[in-house]
């Protein structure tokens, strides 16, 4: 399954993948309770260092799922980041609001769901 969601030439490929492997083994209540803390979609527009461009979702608003694509429905919020700065994002090593204060994360929609970002992110990393 997480093959599917992978992109050649992406490091964050790997993040997602484990990201979307985790979710998918969420007991139904732990998944119920996330989507209603977090109760966004994140979409991720990922540019590498060859300038090609991947797109993934974070679905925590109906279904709990993460997938390779735009967003359906609409997301709620994008950002907009190179695969460095998400693998730091990841990672723990880089901070969202300090990502954004310093231009290497933007965004458009609700800025205030995108700050939601780290703590899934944060939780996800504990579970690996």
């Amino acid at each position: 399954m997480s093959d599917a969601i992978k992109v050649p030439g992406f490091n964050s490929s790997d993040v997602i993948a484990n990201l979307q492997t985790s979710f998918a083994q969420l007991p139904e209540a732990e998944k119920k309770e996330k989507i209603k803390k977090t109760n966004g979609i994140f979409e991720l527009q990922i540019t590498n260092t060859k300038k090609e461009t991947a797109t993934w979702t974070i679905d925590l608003k109906n279904s709990g799922t993460v997938y390779k694509g735009n967003a359906k429905p609409k997301a709620d919020v994008t950002l907009i980041l190179s695969d460095a700065t998400f693998v730091d994002l990841a990672s723990g090593k880089l901070n969202g609001q300090r990502a954004y204060m310093a231009g290497q994360l933007k965004t458009k929609g609700n800025l205030m769901l995108a700050t939601k970002l780290d703590g899934v992110l944060a939780a996800q990393k504990a579970k690996l």
